[in-house]
């Protein structure tokens, strides 16, 4: 098959182009690198010139006077630019509902007409949505992303600015299109499944494919320290809940000066990111979660301790035992401690959690797998 992968948040594309072309099929993937992240895209529609220097004055000027951010043109443009290139594909898979990231206006001429110019398209649940969005603020889970929000709303108002989004006129109609045309929404998690369980073009949850010949099991390496890293995205401090992480941190760096060596990046690309956390025993990646981020799943298989969402209903997923292949972190900073000491106490729990965790991820995670799978999910309705 020929298949289009429109759009990347966290390697999933990457990954399940990587898996896809090792069962043969030929594939094209399109992104805008998202962000400082920088992942890498068969054709880039990254804005270069409202970001270089100049340009960011114009950009600056114009959000200022028109609310209208540039870069999100510019990504528009670039797409269109390419969009003779994007056509003849049997599958086209959109990682959201705003793959390409533009205005608003754009994002539907660019979808209708890449739709139009392939066969089959299906929508990914990966990320905030039209759909989950009414979900969230329901406040039907014990917990969500939200959270902080109803919490405190004016400290964290600006960082779930681009949520309400999904809220207006103009992103509805480009909801509308997807849900008339798409063949199929796949959930990427469990913390997407629920908003989507009476759907009725809901596929089903196909688990986040992780290459685990990249991402290569390496047993870890007991020292004097205990290494912990914490990886901080400015952009989603609180739907990711680091503050905890961060005065759990400063707890245990008072109690365990000697014992732990503690590393904490900010805003840094995905490949400085990597190089830090292969030398970490134990890595803090997310609070509000019932299940895995992509980070985590990276960590896990190269046999980190990941402090991340694993909740009973992750649990009875997929039948495996609490604090056996991941931590589940919680929004209590004592909590977090206790757990991080048991590790420092006993470092030889980290062997064991770190065994079982690259094990899961070859059971459950493997890429060329998680390919099939998506083939047999997209051939099952087309």
């Amino acid at each position: 098959m020929r298949i289009l992968l429109l759009g990347e948040f966290s390697r999933l594309h990457n990954t399940l182009k990587e898996g896809l072309e090792t069962l043969g099929h030929e594939v094209v993937l399109v992104n805008n690198g998202d962000g400082f992240k920088n992942y890498s895209a068969d054709f880039s529609i990254r804005a270069h010139f409202f970001t270089s220097p100049f340009g960011t004055l114009i950009r600056k000027a114009w959000h200022r006077l028109f609310r209208v951010d540039l870069a999100l043109f510019e990504h528009g443009l670039r797409c269109w630019r390419l969009i003779d290139k994007l056509q003849g594909f049997d599958i086209v898979q959109c990682i959201n509902e705003k793959p390409i990231q533009t205005l608003p206006v754009l994002e539907h001429y660019l979808l209708q007409k890449i739709i139009r110019q392939n066969k089959h398209c299906f929508l990914l649940s990966c990320g905030v949505d039209a759909i989950n969005l009414p979900y969230l603020l329901a406040q039907k889970d014990r917990y969500s992303i939200l959270t902080p929000y109803f919490e405190n709303p004016k400290t964290t108002a600006q960082e779930y600015d681009f949520m309400w989004d999904y809220q207006t006129p103009e992103h509805q109609k480009i909801h509308r299109l997807l849900m008339t045309h798409c063949h199929g929404i796949i959930a990427s998690d469990l913390d997407y499944v629920a908003p989507l369980l009476n759907h009725p073009k809901y596929l089903g949850l196909i688990p986040n494919p992780i290459n685990t010949q990249k991402n290569s099991y390496t047993p870890p390496v007991l020292g004097e320290k205990v290494v912990i890293f914490l990886g901080i995205n400015s952009g989603n401090y609180h739907v990711k809940g680091i503050r905890f992480f961060e005065k759990a941190l400063q707890e245990i760096q008072s109690r365990w000066a000697n014992q732990t060596e503690i590393i904490i990046t900010r805003d840094v690309p995905y490949a400085t990111y990597h190089a830090h956390f292969h030398r970490a025993h134990l890595l803090l990646d997310q609070i509000y979660a019932f299940d895995q981020g992509y980070n985590a799943l990276e960590a896990m298989a190269q046999g980190k301790v990941v402090f991340t969402g694993a909740e009973q209903e992750f649990l009875t997923h997929y039948g495996v035992q609490a604090n056996e292949v991941a931590i589940n972190a919680l929004p209590d900073v004592d909590y977090l401690v206790k757990q991080m000491e048991a590790f420092i106490q006993h470092p030889e729990k980290i062997i064991e959690v770190s065994e079982r965790a690259q094990a899961f991820i070859r059971q459950h995670h493997d890429h060329i797998h998680i390919a099939k799978t998506y083939c047999q999910r997209w051939e099952s309705v087309t």
